[in-house]
């Protein structure tokens, strides 16, 4: 490991309970920094309705404002996902609802890009809506950092994740695929517990001056093109404990390892792939029966870069 990782992992690698409540929210009050959380949601009706209720109780309330605004972008369920989200109480936004001159592409940094648009908060926060046993801590963990430290923009979560009943085993994508690629070619960034985790905050100033792969890539190309924009001394990570989440097949994990390399190498020649597809196999009655998906390929701009953008922020 680089002797600059090395330092930089003892001075912005923190415990969520290095920063208790009292303290982030007299940061937020004498800086005036407004705070907004946003779940993507696909299909999430068993988890989403349990994290917003827990947002609410815990961090939006009289005595805790800490989280100014709660936002599901919800992209395309079937099932209740939007009504539970609803219900508990968040604002529930579909995704074709926002920026609907642009058609909407399926994937989940499509969503992300597009919540910018619909949300309003100096710091936003993002997490994935599918976590079991959700402890608010994850929110005011992450963003802890960027409230009581002007130099820091973008802030991971770090934690253990379970695979099953099996304790530090989640994670395969991040092992087999994004840690190989980032320790080979942004060995600045090999200091990062969980580059690919779906929690992370960052400032909005940030945000919207980077590009947004529609798909799996989002979370290692807004960290690569972080380090690139604001440099690693701005970018922190904070420990949450245990992530909880409902894992995916093989052939799921190997989609999205696709995606990921291909997010990785767009950023390393700007080139492109001659074939951005990947072919799997499954077992049918005659044998293994040949299965190929498109591989992530569309990246959103800048969001500053859409008119829009610009007529929200100036409203």
């Amino acid at each position: 490991m680089l002797e600059e990782v090395e330092r930089w992992l003892s001075r912005r690698s923190w415990s969520a309970a290095e920063r208790p409540i009292d303290r982030l929210l007299a940061a937020k009050h004498r800086t005036g920094t407004t705070v907004s959380v946003v779940l993507p949601a696909l299909d999430e009706e068993g988890t989403v309705g349990d994290i917003v209720a827990a947002i609410r109780r815990e961090l939006m309330t009289e005595a805790v404002p800490l989280v100014d605004e709660l936002v599901v972008v919800d992209s395309g369920s079937t099932d209740r996902t939007a009504e539970v989200a609803a219900r508990a109480g968040a604002r529930v936004v579909h995704r074709d609802a926002i920026l609907p001159r642009v058609p909407a592409l399926p994937g989940k940094g499509e969503v992300l890009w597009r919540s910018l648009l619909v949300t309003s908060g100096d710091i936003v926060c993002f997490i994935d809506a599918d976590l079991k046993d959700f402890d608010a801590g994850f929110v005011s963990g992450i963003v802890g950092p960027l409230l009581t430290d002007p130099d820091v923009a973008f802030v991971k979560a770090m934690y253990d994740r379970p695979f099953g009943e099996t304790a530090g085993q989640g994670g395969r994508v991040t092992e087999l695929v994004a840690r190989p690629l980032l320790n080979l070619h942004w060995p600045q960034l090999a200091g990062m517990v969980q580059p690919l985790g779906g929690e992370y905050a960052a400032r909005r100033s940030l945000l919207e001056r980077l590009p947004f792969p529609v798909g799996y890539g989002v979370e290692l190309a807004l960290l690569v093109d972080a380090l690139h924009t604001v440099g690693l001394d701005a970018l922190a990570q904070v420990d949450v404990g245990v992530r909880k989440h409902r894992h995916q097949d093989g052939q799921a994990l190997g989609r999205m390892a696709a995606a990921i390399y291909r997010t990785a190498q767009l950023r390393l020649s700007r080139g492109h792939l001659v074939r951005p597809e990947l072919t799997q196999f499954e077992r049918g009655e005659h044998g293994f029966v040949p299965r190929t998906y498109a591989v992530d390929t569309e990246e959103r701009p800048p969001m500053r870069e859409i008119e829009e953008y610009a007529v929200h922020r100036a409203a």
